[in-house]
């Protein structure tokens, strides 16, 4: 059968969608980008936050159509956001055009549900820990990117009051470190230019395995197979918490160049008391000190972070500290959310709640505030020259790409002024410009 996929969310469900399409192809089916040639659709959910969800059944309806104007006669969803429903009596009957509901836990299973001749509506949740890892003996249908992100682990062992992940995602379970560079060097065989590595919380691997085996172990020997057979792909890391991330592995980073010097640490807040109601087991001073030593480690690091507005109890004064920290640290990105309220939280019970307007206004206070910090750190970069990975050609004499500090699709890109690149090579780019999120330049 023809299979249309579309996946919503984060780095991991993308990881899920191609594992789950390269079953389906191993399986004889083939794939198509049109969802109106298609016989079975798959909408891959996210369901997280309230903004998310709502994408989610837009996506789920708009892609109903397609049974009655296309060649659809199978629509399965998969995901968080069935997980997160899967005990509500009225799901299957609030999606009425839906063929089959599958958990988080069911990837491996949607050949046979794929193949599955029903009538009535499946509903498969098997238990999110038992889920085994990847099966590596079947490749992964990738995007097309010249990056792709490799998961180090699933689940996660944290109580952060805001989020519902551990409940959908299960526990953490570390992925075995051979497995983990398998999958690595099979995409670097099949041209991926940059390895970006992904799960709840990158720096907790290790913490449930007795080997003693920890996130500097797949640093390093990641670094040294993946140049062993392309000495020009990059390693990327993302959604690293700060408890976990250790001196240990800001030094491996430092000590190898195929590493990028890209931290990605969610803070959430900044402020103390704030941080206790969110249950991050740090203070500011940490935080603060954190920052410091990956700078004094490497003063060309690049910082990330994201941090919620909003959150039950925030105070004026509050939000002013966690304004205050953003203009000292200086991040070279940042990413914003307002607090999304659920009744299955920990956080719903929390008392004080803000209102969403006033969490807006915080909001957009933060992003005013790092637009005026990017546009300074990018000034910065003008007169220098990077290595960039070209990834579009948008129009003729324009290419767009990622430099080492560049992470995809959360943060800005760097113009290339040329003719004639390639997609997924490197080239040298000199800075001529600097705007509030993105660089531009031209072939050095």
């Amino acid at each position: 059968m023809i299979i249309y996929f579309e996946t919503l969310g984060c780095s991991r469900n993308q990881v899920d969608s191609e594992v789950m399409l390269g079953k389906l192809l191993a399986a004889g089916h083939t794939r198509t980008h049109d969802p109106a040639k298609a016989r079975v659709i798959v909408v891959n959910t996210c369901g997280f936050i309230a903004s998310a969800a709502d994408e989610a059944v837009d996506t789920i309806l708009e892609m109903a159509q397609y049974k009655k104007q296309g060649a659809c006669r199978r629509l399965i969803v998969t995901g968080c956001l069935a997980q997160r429903y899967k005990d509500d009596p009225g799901l299957t009957d609030s999606l009425p055009e839906v063929d089959a509901f599958l958990g988080t836990g069911a990837c491996e299973q949607i050949v046979d549900v794929v193949d599955d001749r029903a009538v009535s509506c499946l509903t498969l949740f098997p238990d999110p820990n038992a889920r085994s890892f990847a099966d590596l003996s079947v490749d992964r249908a990738l995007s097309g990117d010249p990056y792709a992100f490799v998961k180090v682990s699933e689940g996660c062992n944290r109580h952060c009051t805001y989020c519902i992940i551990p409940t959908l995602r299960g526990r953490q379970r570390s992925r075995p470190l051979d497995d983990i560079c398998t999958d690595a060097l099979s995409l670097v065989t099949q041209g991926v230019k940059e390895i970006i590595l992904t799960a709840e919380n990158t720096t907790d691997y290790g913490r449930d395995l007795k080997d003693g085996t920890g996130f500097a172990d797949v640093l390093e020997t990641l670094s040294r197979q993946t140049a062993a057979v392309d000495p020009d792909v990059w390693i990327r890391m993302l959604y690293t918490h700060p408890e976990s991330l250790t001196r240990q592995i800001v030094d491996t980073v430092k000590a190898h160049d195929n590493i990028c010097a890209y931290y990605d640490v969610p803070i959430q807040h900044a402020d103390t008391t704030m941080l206790r109601r969110m249950g991050r087991p740090y203070s500011r001073t940490q935080l603060k000190d954190l920052f410091a030593m990956i700078r004094q480690t490497d003063p060309d690091a690049a910082l990330r972070t994201t941090v919620i507005t909003g959150f039950p109890g925030e105070t004026q004064e509050m939000f002013d500290s966690l304004l205050h920290f953003i203009q000292e640290i200086c991040f070279d990105h940042l990413g914003v959310f307002t607090y999304s309220d659920a009744e299955d939280l920990p956080s719903h019970a929390l008392t004080d709640h803000v209102s969403e307007d006033v969490a807006q206004v915080r909001h957009d206070t933060l992003m005013a505030a790092q637009a005026e910090i990017s546009g300074q750190i990018n000034q910065k970069h003008v007169g220098k020259t990077y290595p960039v990975l070209v990834e579009e050609n948008p129009e003729p004499g324009l290419f767009t790409g990622r430099t080492m500090f560049q992470a995809p699709e959360v943060d800005g890109v760097t113009f290339i002024y040329s003719d004639g690149l390639a997609i997924g090579s490197r080239v040298q780019v000199k800075i001529t410009d600097g705007y509030e999120y993105d660089i531009a330049g031209e072939k050095a």
